[in-house]
């Protein structure tokens, strides 16, 4: 690598393909709008959102070696991210995700990340060969992952001494992913980045609010969380406590990546010092600039 990452970000980088429209939806909606396609993923997410802070973070994800695979990895270094470290496949495809916004919120989604689940560890290889760390100098800085990455890997990071020494930032990527999330808990590792309804999967039981959240995640066995509500309420709890903070009320005009977008600026916050107060009400400051349409997505 010709440069240092100040972070590393594990999971999905492909392409988003949003389709968004100015009017409430419901199912078998048809409705005129708008369809763009933009680098995506959570670990995308998080890596475009950290760059926008001024660090430097390098990708560890899977990325075919199509034409959709060496525009998308065009894009990522166009926006400041080490790629050096990405698993390039010659037999898997570039990975996408689909979605349908209304003015009442995501509509619908499909994310298809096989590929990165295909290539399992192999993403893995820069902190065993040399060009991030080894298995005898373990990488111990800053490292954001997601829930795209399957089950039997995420306990293999959770439980090995490849990643023993760094400091875990782990988001589910959606619901539907949230129990991949298990092992951090089992193991009492990392911090944890989860919304209201992904809390009440890993505790199988519902949650009045965030801080109530907090406290069952944390009971579950979680070293510290952070769980967000929408427009409500977010609670960061950990071992100093709890801390909760309301975010600024805006027009939503977007919301696929605004969690990323809310735990990319937590890190960098707290990578530049700031208190659990402070690194909250930032982050979720910057969550709002985005779903209102005031950063760019």
């Amino acid at each position: 690598m010709t440069r240092s990452p100040d972070i590393l970000c594990i999971g999905s980088v492909l392409w988003d393909v949003i389709g968004r429209a100015p009017l409430a939806m419901r199912q078998g909606s048809d409705v005129p709008g708008r369809i763009t396609r933009l680098p995506g993923g959570v670990a995308m997410n998080i890596a475009m959102t950290l760059a926008r802070f001024g660090l430097t973070p390098a990708l560890l994800t899977a990325i075919g070696r199509d034409a959709e695979g060496d525009e998308l990895i065009n894009a990522c270094t166009a926006r400041g991210l080490i790629t050096d470290t990405v698993y390039r496949s010659d037999d898997l495809p570039t990975d996408q995700y689909m979605a349908v916004e209304g003015a009442n919120g995501l509509i619908a989604a499909i994310a298809d990340a096989h590929s990165l689940e295909s290539a399992g560890a192999k993403i893995l290889r820069p902190l065993l060969d040399g060009t991030i760390a080894t298995s005898d100098a373990p990488y111990s800085g800053l490292a954001a992952l997601d829930g795209n990455l399957t089950i039997d890997l995420l306990n293999e990071i959770a439980s090995s001494p490849v990643l023993a020494q760094a400091d875990l930032r782990v988001a589910p990527a959606s619901p539907g992913k949230a129990e991949r999330l298990i092992p951090f808990l089992s193991h009492g590792r990392g911090t944890l980045y989860v919304n209201l309804e992904e809390a009440g999967l890993l505790c199988q039981r519902s949650f009045a609010s965030s801080a109530e959240a907090a406290r069952g995640v944390l009971d579950r066995g979680a070293a510290r969380v952070l769980v967000t509500d929408g427009g409500d309420t977010a609670t960061v709890g950990g071992p100093d406590g709890l801390h909760s903070a309301t975010p600024p009320q805006v027009l939503v005009t977007r919301v696929t990546g605004a969690g990323d977008t809310f735990m990319a600026a937590h890190i960098a916050a707290e990578m530049r010092g700031a208190a659990p107060d402070a690194a909250l009400a930032q982050a979720l400051e910057t969550a709002a600039n985005y779903v209102s349409g005031k950063t760019p997505g």
